[in-house]
Order: structure tokens, then sequence, then C-alpha cells
């Protein structure tokens, strides 16, 4: 799907494509939409090192 130039600005939904007019809505919208993907997936956003890595103080 092609959206016109006009709405680059504007958020949009990387589940459904659907566009928002700010980042509120878009909020509101996963949390009611896609409430289960996001429960799914909780775990891959908590992020820690990676095993192996090497922290430079």
């Amino acid at each position: 799907m092609v959206l016109p130039l006009v709405d680059e600005h504007k958020p949009k939904c990387y589940l459904c494509h659907e566009g928002f007019e700010n980042i509120e809505e878009l909020r509101k919208h996963q949390n009611s939409a896609h409430m289960e993907f996001f429960e799914e997936n909780e775990k891959q956003t908590k992020r820690e090192p990676a095993p192996g890595d090497v922290t430079v103080f």
C-alpha cells in the first residue's frame, strides 16, 4: 500500500498499517486492538546483554 506524501508524517500501526493523527491515538489503538500480540511478545522487549558482549567502562 502506498500512502500519499501528505500522510507520511502521521504515525502508522505496523501490525495493521492503519494511519492515525497522533501518537496517542496509535497507542490507544495498539492497546485495544493488538493487546494479545504485545502480551505474547512482552519477553522480547526486555533487553539485556547478549552472551559474549563486552562492556567498556
